[in-house]
């Protein structure tokens, strides 16, 4: 009895001696106000100390800048005099920039960034909870948590689990457990000894039967002999599950919703977790901040709050800033005079040429010409000179015939159209009071030119029986088949006719289909109003261009190459360079003009590929055309990786 209060005793001690040092070592990190930070990986994949290697090579590289001068670039340092030397490179130990220019490709930008956490706020009783909040566009959002967890913690919870599995087993499933099946057998046994000859019998007894045996159902039985307090205790057991989840997993394992990247950990102890963000560019997104947050807990209680870190600044770079916004046109010729045609189905009675308006469809077809008479005299564009009627026979009858008949027919419509445009034409001058007056004396009445009429024979409308035939949905294959073999053998348009009155088809032919071949063409000929040249070259703002680059300044560059890839101008290779279809760009920019913007891109396709001369020699050329470009290398790290090795912002 005394060994166990002792034991007891000593375990008391060790609880409290653990929790004041917890309480001495939270207390120290609150007194400094100690924080998880942020770090761009090149911060911290080195230790602390100072690391300087000495390699034995000098980078140098020999280019002729934009005036034709041989120049010779190296890594170098400025000496005490001011002057650029030549030196092996160094591998610095701590960087502590802030910030960091990002590019973004094919619309998607990667952060990556590193999450570290100093030895002193490491515990193996403690938990750390760190938040990353992602701001951007005036917008925050909070990504994924990284949680490191103290071994000891980790044990405690996997404690909690097991305590929470050894209550789950104590609930029992199986409910025969709860039957006093020793009890039942006797009982059986002793009162009903034809049912308990069931017990060796394989023979399937219904319900029904157990219970005419002996009075009561196997359930009633069943219910008797059940040990109802045990059973009705394990049900309340089942029912505080959630109770004594809570109660022994006080700190669950997170295992959804949380970051999973390589941890790595440099010499002093630090906890470092490389983080990884990818997100989707969208127009004026320049700029992107990542702010560090969180908490330390133990027990699953939290002790410390951990203060939120200075901002990780990424600063994004995008090719569509090297778009060219210019408007382009498309150049257009326009023509003085126009001309325009419909034709009208009037019908004509076999052999005959006049125009009867009451005949069949002639009422509409009627209408709807002078209707197009009516729109062309009053169209603002345009003015109306001539018009050319051309009528059409069917085959029936011989082909001199017909053409002395289809020409017949173009003169009365020419004379019945020609009247009604006389009449239409002094109506519309009456309506538009075209008479200049001074005071109440009439100087002139301005009346518009007479439209003149020609008349033309079309002869027999073989052209167009040739197209009904084939479309119409009545006669078979067959029967079209007959058709084109008559007509390719027979050129003689009298002879075709007498053939083809001979199938069996002809009846169909000519009241069907032969009275649309008499149709009378009208051709319009106008001329622009005011125009007195025959041709004028004019501009038109190419709009599918133009959505062309609006998209490329919106990021979505498939949708951009779409409408730019017939170009193959700069603004095409802007778009292969965002979709890294490097060699489709190099093969538009090499036939350009190589101006400021040209070069740049081939720097940036260079420096790509691996040939740092040609990029170098590139970016050179274009900041000397284009002194903003010397700003602009730092934003896209092709060029950036360049300006720093080469120092070629100080040349």
């Amino acid at each position: 009895m005394k060994s166990s209060r002792f034991i007891g005793l000593c375990g008391i001690l060790i609880l409290a001696a653990a929790a004041c040092g917890t309480h001495k070592k939270i207390e120290q990190i609150r007194l400094v106000e100690m924080q998880a930070r942020l770090a761009l990986p090149s911060d911290s994949q080195k230790t602390l100390r100072e690391i300087k290697i000495p390699r034995k090579t000098r980078d140098t590289l020999q280019i002729v800048d934009f005036e034709g001068h041989e120049m010779l670039i190296m890594n170098a340092i400025r000496d005490e005099d001011g002057e650029m030397v030549a030196t092996e490179r160094l591998d610095a130990a701590v960087v502590t920039a802030r910030f960091r220019n990002v590019a973004e490709r094919r619309g998607r930008v990667d952060l990556e960034f590193q999450v570290i956490v100093p030895r002193d706020m490491q515990d193996s009783r403690w938990q750390l909870r760190l938040d990353p909040d992602m701001y951007i566009l005036g917008d925050s959002l909070r990504l994924d948590p990284v949680i490191i967890t103290g071994r000891d913690y980790r044990k405690a919870q996997l404690r909690g689990y097991e305590q929470y599995r050894r209550f789950l087993n104590s609930i029992i499933t199986d409910t025969t457990r709860f039957i006093n099946l020793g009890a039942l057998e006797i009982f059986i046994e002793r009162n009903i000894p034809e049912v308990y000859a069931f017990r060796n019998d394989t023979t399937y007894v219904s319900d029904e039967q157990f219970a005419s045996a002996y009075g009561v159902t196997e359930r009633q039985a069943v219910e008797h002999y059940t040990w109802k307090l045990w059973k009705r205790w394990n049900k309340r057991r089942a029912g505080r599950k959630n109770l004594m989840y809570r109660r022994f997993v006080k700190a669950p394992i997170v295992t959804e919703g949380i970051r999973l990247d390589t941890v790595i950990q440099n010499d002093n102890g630090d906890f470092i977790y490389n983080y990884v963000q990818t997100i989707n560019t969208r127009p004026k997104l320049r700029k992107v901040e990542i702010v560090l947050s969180g908490d330390i807990r133990e027990q699953g209680k939290r002790i410390y709050t951990i203060p939120r870190s200075e901002p990780l600044t990424f600063y994004i770079s995008s090719i569509s800033g090297l778009a060219d916004g210019s408007e382009r046109y498309l150049k257009k010729i326009i023509e003085r005079k126009v001309e325009a045609n419909t034709a009208c189905y009037i019908e004509f009675p076999q052999g005959k040429a006049g125009i009867d308006p009451q005949l069949g469809n002639n009422p509409g077809e009627i209408d709807r010409i002078k209707g197009n008479f009516r729109e062309l005299l009053v169209n603002e564009t345009f003015d109306l000179d001539s018009i050319c009627v051309e009528a059409y026979a069917s085959p029936e009858g011989a082909a001199k015939s017909n053409e002395a008949l289809s020409e017949r027919r173009a003169r009365a419509a020419s004379d019945y159209f020609s009247h009604f445009a006389a009449q239409l034409s002094d109506s519309l001058s009456r309506e538009a009071g075209l008479v200049l007056a001074l005071g109440d004396e009439v100087i002139e009445t301005l009346k518009p030119a007479p439209i003149s009429f020609n008349s033309r024979s079309g002869g027999e409308n073989w052209q167009m029986l040739d197209v009904l035939i084939e479309s119409d949905e009545h006669l078979k294959d067959a029967a079209k088949q007959e058709y084109k073999q008559l007509a390719a053998l027979y050129k003689d348009p009298d002879i075709r006719e007498k053939q083809l009155s001979r199938s069996p088809h002809y009846r169909y032919l000519r009241e069907k289909i032969y009275p649309r071949l008499r149709v009378v063409k009208f051709n319009f000929f106008l001329h622009r109003k005011g125009m007195l040249k025959d041709t004028v070259h004019t501009t038109e703002l190419d709009t599918v261009y133009m959505r062309g680059v609006q998209y490329l300044r919106d990021h979505d560059y498939e949708e951009a190459l779409k409408r730019l890839q017939p170009y193959k101008d700069f603004n095409t290779a802007v778009a292969y360079v965002a979709l890294d279809r490097n060699s489709s760009a190099m093969e538009i920019l090499r036939r350009l003009e190589p101006d400021g913007p040209v070069n740049y891109l081939l720097a940036i396709l260079y420096s790509r590929e691996g040939d740092e001369q040609r990029a170098v020699q590139c970016y050179v050329h274009a900041c000397a055309q284009e002194p903003s470009y010397v700003h602009r290398g730092n934003l896209d790290p092709e060029i950036s990786a360049l300006i720093k090795k080469y120092d070629l912002n100080n040349l």
